[in-house]
């Protein structure tokens, strides 16, 4: 009866409210018990068909010694956090594989060859503790910045624990502030105090599991039985908190993300809590002069006045507790109609921001000026990704970064502007390739830019090896990046670079990311469809030699195209991928997602999602291209099952399907450089094959 059920399922789309019906009916349900023997053996056995095959290919050697010899290049810029005097780094190379936390003053930073305190060595911490550590952050206590809380992830999940530093004496604190691992976090409320956003167990997580309790936690007491602040619901996303601290003195925010792109804040004063009269979807960038900056994402219809969508603006902390009529909020920055604010950054008396013009970089310094705000355009080159890559509110320098897909990295400091003080030394060979910006035009006549990499005199007769990326959600933006694995491993080697801007991304705003969720979500992959399209129409590529790529959202992306186009593609890199979207709200974190995808059991987004979802459209008899399924046991954001379960359902239908599950890396899918090497090698060998050979 079961398998009945299966094959009438698998000739038909499922309805709403059957992704119970469904799981009872699916086959490959056991691959969903990640340590599970079975799944394990099923997964070892794939890797094993993969790389055998893969690594038996001559040039894979060629290309991961390149890959590797990029990653660990000296010659790589050390990125900094500035705190305070000092510029923090985590530096990893061939000698130090796990990696250091390191750090030196800001003026020896900017010198060409800096002398690093070491602050902390994890290869040495992870063999005396016989652990698998990975570094994620350290946040330090301003102004001192002495002492810091270390986030540090077992094999690379999300759930992390936290751990107590002094940089000082270059140790753990004894008896100090600690944690055991989980999803949830804490924040700096003074030397002796902590915000606790608790996430401990079933009685104070979320259905997302993540905190629902928010506690004031003091030195030398339980975690887990300090005071609570905030308390939300079961069916909140997450409730957390942190304070901003600047010369002037501090704000403590508490926040209630009652759904993905909603929630409420909430001003600490004291023990007691006063709401900031806010949007629900507003978005907080940061605090700056007693005020809280802030993105709108709908429009604030205010008495006398309307605040437009994708603006800036700031409210004052002494509005919290007053209804929303009367926030009295001050406008900022309103972007253009093809401008949008990807980040906001502030220093001890400016307002800093990354804007995407026309998916292109420019930085804007922003003092407020007799009432107003007077805007100063950075120096920065154009057609490339430009923003500010740390900032402190204790002082007025910073530093900034811009690069393109075929110029390096580089770091200028505020002091000198046109002048860089770091830059990365060139990974690949640009000197015979161009860049162009165009358009496609989607389904609905919409206008989709896309960037295009290629060789100088490029033949447009469908021949160019072409691979083609995208994301197109959480009002993620794909702006230019410089790559050393794609230049070394593809541009090199002829193959052409695609980046499509499609909808549901934040490249224009919010405006541009709602119009691809939700129950539009066909409207991203209906773009992306229109950008392979218009490579094939202008004679770039063609189905025999375009592939695709894509990680998480993207995966899904991916996942979409194999199953709604497969004629069009002729091979397709899966990464981390959400792929059954009728039971991702069951699987670790998935209901955080609901506001981007819509509830599978909802009779208005069930349909939606049951239409385009790849695991259960994949269909008997067709034609699929190649697929490589790149995933990791440790992913606990999205979860291997997805990428394991459509790669057993297109083999049980007789399809050619490469797989490989990297045991650690969690959702970024490495723990070091070698890993990222090997994959890196392992996805330009098939390209290779599939789209020049």
């Amino acid at each position: 009866m079961k398998t009945l059920l299966f094959l009438l399922m698998a000739a038909q789309p499922l309805t709403a409210g059957d992704s119970d019906v469904q799981a009872a009916a699916d086959p490959y349900l056991w691959l969903e018990e990640t340590y599970g023997d079975k799944a394990l053996n099923w997964v070892m056995a794939r890797n094993e068909e993969t790389l055998t095959e893969l690594e038996a290919d001559p040039r894979y050697k060629v290309f991961y010694d390149k890959a590797l010899e990029a990653n660990n290049d000296k010659g790589r810029i050390a990125y900094v956090g500035i705190q305070g005097d000092q510029a923090y780094n985590f530096w990893r190379d061939a000698e130090h594989l796990k990696g250091l936390w390191r750090r030196a003053p800001l003026a020896e930073y900017l010198k060409k060859e800096p002398s690093w305190e070491i602050l902390l060595d994890l290869d040495k911490l992870s063999k005396k503790e016989k652990e698998n550590w990975v570094f994620r952050s350290a946040v330090c206590l301003p102004p001192e910045n002495r002492l810091c809380i270390v986030k540090l992830s077992r094999g690379g999940k999300d759930a992390a624990v936290r751990r107590e530093f002094d940089t000082r004496k270059k140790a753990f604190v004894k008896n100090g502030f600690e944690l055991p691992e989980y999803s949830g976090g804490i924040s700096w409320l003074d030397e002796n105090t902590m915000l606790l956003a608790d996430a401990a167990g079933p009685e104070t997580d979320t259905e997302s599991r993540y905190p629902r309790i928010v506690r004031k936690w003091a030195r030398g007491t339980d975690p887990w039985s300090a005071p609570i602040l905030l308390e939300g619901e079961k069916k909140d996303v997450e409730l957390g908190g942190s304070c901003y601290f600047w010369p002037a003195g501090k704000a403590c925010l508490l926040y209630r993300a009652t759904s993905t792109y909603e929630g409420e804040q909430f001003l600490l004063s004291g023990d007691s809590l006063k709401k900031m009269p806010l949007p629900a979807d507003a978005e907080t960038r940061g605090v700056f002069g007693g005020k809280l900056l802030l993105t709108l994402h709908s429009d604030w219809k205010l008495p006398g006045h309307t605040f437009r969508q994708n603006s800036l603006v700031a409210v004052a902390f002494e509005k919290a507790g007053l209804p929303e009529e009367q926030a009295d909020p001050e406008l900022v920055f309103e972007p253009g109609p093809r401008m949008t604010v990807s980040y906001v950054n502030t220093s001890k008396s400016a307002v800093l921001l990354s804007i995407l013009d026309n998916v292109n970089g420019r930085l804007l310094k922003l003092k407020p000026e007799n009432g107003a705000w007077k805007s100063e355009e950075l120096p920065v080159p154009p057609a490339g990704t430009a923003y500010i890559l740390s900032s402190d509110n204790f002082r007025d320098n910073f530093m900034f970064s811009y690069k393109s897909f075929l110029a390096p990295e580089a770091l200028f400091y505020s002091e000198s502007p046109d002048r860089a003080v770091k830059r990365m030394p060139a990974q690949f060979d640009a000197s015979g390739l161009e860049t162009a910006q165009r358009e496609a035009v989607s389904k609905d006549g919409t206008k989709i830019p896309y960037f295009l990499v290629y060789p100088k005199g490029m033949k447009y007769d469908g021949t160019n090896p072409t691979l083609l990326t995208g994301y197109g959600g959480f009002n993620i933006s794909q702006a230019p990046y410089y790559s050393p694995s794609i230049g070394r491993l593809w541009l090199e080697q002829g193959g052409v670079h695609v980046v499509a801007n499609i909808r549901g991304g934040g490249e224009f705003g919010p405006a541009w990311h709602k119009a691809g969720m939700l129950e539009k979500r066909q409207n991203a992959f209906d773009d992306f469809i229109a950008v392979a399209e218009d490579l094939v129409r202008t004679g770039v590529t063609s189905p025999a030699h375009l592939g695709i790529k894509g990680g998480s959202n993207g995966g899904l992306l991916m996942g979409v195209m194999f199953t709604q186009r497969p004629d069009l593609f002729k091979a397709v890199l899966c990464e981390v991928p959400l792929l059954d979207m009728l039971r991702y709200p069951k699987l670790t974190h998935g209901p955080q997602w609901a506001g981007e995808y819509g509830d599978p059991d909802s009779p208005e987004f069930g349909p939606v999602l049951a239409k385009y979802s790849p695991y259960q459209n994949i269909r008997a008899g067709v034609k699929y291209p190649d697929i490589f399924f790149l995933t990791s046991t440790m992913d606990d954001r999205v979860y291997p099952g997805h990428a394991r379960k459509t790669a057993a359902k297109l083999m049980s239908f007789g399809n050619k399907v490469y797989y490989y599950e990297n045991i650690d890396g969690g959702h970024n899918s490495e723990t070091n450089k070698r890993e990222s090497a090997r994959t890196a090698a392992l996805e330009y060998v098939l390209l290779s094959r599939k789209l020049k050979d």
